[in-house]
C-alpha cells in the first residue's frame, strides 16, 4: 500500500479537520433547531442493521451499494444506507407503547457503495424527519415546510430553492388509464426514476426486459410529459383523491407562505420502492445540482415487515450538496466558530492567574481559549486573532498591579480591569466581545 493511500481515508469517505467541521456544525445547527421549532423529537440508532432488514426494504438500488458484512457469528450485517428501514423497525420493536403520532428526527451518518459524482459521496451524514401515524396531507406540508426553514436558516432565500412535488398514487392512476398493468407500476417507477442517469434507450430496454409490451412503453413516457394537474385529470377524466391530495398540499404550503418555493413536477418519482403517495424533492432554483432533499408518504413499510399498520411520511437530506452549495453561494464564513476570549500567560508564575481567570469566564457562560504554557505575546496574539474574538495576556507587571487588560482583536480597542472582579465574575466583560454575526433571514 502506497503512502497516499495508507493517509487518505477509503474512497468515498471524508475527514473532518476542525475547519471542516465549522460548516459541517453550521449545517447540524440548522437542522436541529428547524426540527425543535416544529416539535420533531430526536431519535438515534445503531450504524450497523439487519442485512435482510436492509435489502427487504431500501429497493432494489440501494440493495446493490450496500456495504455488508459478516460477524464473528456469521450473521449478516450492513452499514444502513438510509434510516427508514431503521426507523420502522424500532417503531415496530415498541409499537404498543408509543403513542401515534410520532414526530421524530435524527442526523445519521449513511453509506451506499456507489458511483461517486458531484454532491454524492459513499458516506454522508442525513437529516431525517418523520411523521408516523397521521394521514392528513399536513403531516407532508409540516416536513417540507421544516426542511424549508432549515435551509432559510442557513442564510438561502425563497428565491435560492424549489420544492417539486408529485404523487405516486396520481401516476398509478394514469399508468392505469394508459392500460400499464397494476405489476409493472413498481418497475417502472424504478426505470423511470433513473432518468437522466441512463439514456431513453436504457429505460427502454429495461422495462422491455421487464415484460412491457411496446405500447405500455411509449405511454410509460407519455406520462412524463404531463406538466400540470390540471393536465393529469384531463387524462384522467377529472379530479381523483390522487390528484385532490397534491392540490390540497400545495394549498397548505401557500397558507404556512411558503406556496411560491412548491410546484408539481410529474418527473419526481424518488427510487426507493416503499413510497406510496406524495413524493417530493428539493433543489437550487437553478438545478444546478442534485436534490439537495427528498421523501414522501410511506404508508405501507410497517405492515410489511410485520408490523401493525400505520401511515407514515419521511425525508432525507444530505450534508454533501447543501455544503457544496452554501460554499458555492458564499453563504458561510466560518466565523461563528471563534472563541469569546484567549488566555495566555509570560511566564509560570501567571499561570495560576491565567487558569483563575479562565475558569471564572467559563464559568459565566464564555468560550475560552486558555493556552497550556508560558508563551511570549507576539506568537500568542497572532493565534489569538485567528481563534478569538477577545485576548487576556497576563505578565508580571499585570498580577503585581492586580489588574489585567482585555483586547478586542477586530476593534483593536483596549480596556482594563481588577483582576480580582474578573475571578470573582463580577466584572462586565462581555462588553469587550465582539459582536455576533447578525441571524441570517429566517
Amino acid at each position: 500500500m502506497s503512502d497516499d493511500t495508507l493517509f487518505n481515508p477509503p474512497r468515498g469517505m471524508r475527514d473532518f479537520y476542525p475547519a471542516d467541521m465549522v460548516l459541517r456544525t453550521f449545517i447540524f445547527n440548522a437542522w436541529h433547531a428547524a426540527a425543535r421549532a416544529a416539535g420533531f423529537e430526536p431519535y438515534d440508532a445503531s450504524v450497523v442493521e439487519s442485512l435482510a432488514l436492509l435489502k427487504r426494504k431500501s429497493g432494489e438500488e440501494i440493495g446493490d451499494q450496500l456495504y455488508t458484512f459478516a460477524d464473528k457469528s456469521g450473521r449478516e450485517l450492513a452499514l444502513r444506507a438510509e434510516m427508514t428501514p431503521t426507523l420502522a423497525r424500532m417503531i415496530i420493536a415498541r409499537q404498543n407503547e408509543l403513542p401515534l403520532p410520532l414526530k421524530w428526527y435524527t442526523v445519521a451518518q449513511c453509506f451506499r457503495y456507489e458511483r461517486m459524482s458531484k454532491g454524492r459521496k459513499r458516506e454522508h451524514y442525513q437529516w431525517n424527519l418523520d411523521i408516523v401515524g397521521e394521514p392528513a396531507i399536513l403531516a407532508e406540508a409540516e416536513i417540507i415546510t421544516t426542511a424549508l426553514r432549515a435551509l432559510y436558516t442557513m442564510g438561502l432565500t425563497p428565491q435560492d430553492v424549489r420544492v417539486h412535488v408529485n404523487n405516486r398514487a396520481l401516476m398509478a392512476d394514469i399508468f392505469l388509464k394508459l392500460g400499464i398493468p397494476a405489476e409493472h407500476h413498481a418497475a417502472t417507477f424504478l426505470a423511470l426514476d433513473k432518468r437522466g442517469k441512463i439514456d431513453d434507450d436504457a429505460i427502454r430496454t429495461i422495462l422491455r426486459d421487464g415484460g412491457m409490451d411496446a405500447v405500455s412503453i411509449d405511454n410509460a413516457f407519455r406520462v412524463l410529459g404531463v406538466h400540470s394537474i390540471d393536465e393529469a385529470e384531463t387524462i384522467l377524466g377529472g379530479p381523483t383523491p390522487s390528484s385532490e391530495a397534491l392540490r390540497s398540499l400545495l394549498q397548505l404550503m401557500d397558507e404556512y407562505g411558503m406556496g411560491g418555493a412548491v410546484s408539481f413536477d410529474i418527473a419526481v418519482i424518488r427510487g426507493l420502492g416503499y413510497y406510496t403517495g406524495i413524493v417530493f424533492e428539493g433543489f437550487d432554483a437553478g438545478q444546478s445540482m442534485r436534490a439537495i432533499f427528498g421523501g414522501g408518504r410511506y404508508d405501507n413499510l410497517l405492515q410489511s415487515i410485520g408490523g401493525k399498520p400505520a401511515t407514515a411520511v419521511g425525508m432525507g437530506f444530505g450534508d454533501v450538496v447543501i455544503g457544496d452549495l452554501l460554499t458555492d453561494r458564499g453563504l458561510h464564513t466560518g466565523t461563528n466558530h471563534l472563541c469569546d476570549f484567549a488566555v495566555a500567560f509570560m511566564t509560570d508564575d501567571q499561570r495560576t492567574a491565567a487558569v483563575r481567570v479562565a475558569g471564572a469566564l467559563r464559568r459565566h457562560g464564555h468560550t475560552v481559549d486558555l493556552t497550556l504554557h508560558s508563551e511570549k505575546p507576539k506568537g500568542f496574539f497572532a493565534r489569538a486573532s485567528r481563534s478569538s474574538r477577545a485576548a487576556i495576556y497576563l505578565g508580571p507587571d499585570d498580577v503585581t498591579r492586580g489588574l489585567l487588560r482585555i483586547k478586542n482583536l477586530e476593534q483593536r480597542t483596549e480596556r482594563e480591569y481588577a483582576l480580582a472582579d474578573i475571578i470573582a465574575g463580577t466584572a462586565a466583560v462581555g462588553e469587550m466581545l465582539i459582536p455576533a454575526p447578525p441571524c441570517p433571514p429566517q
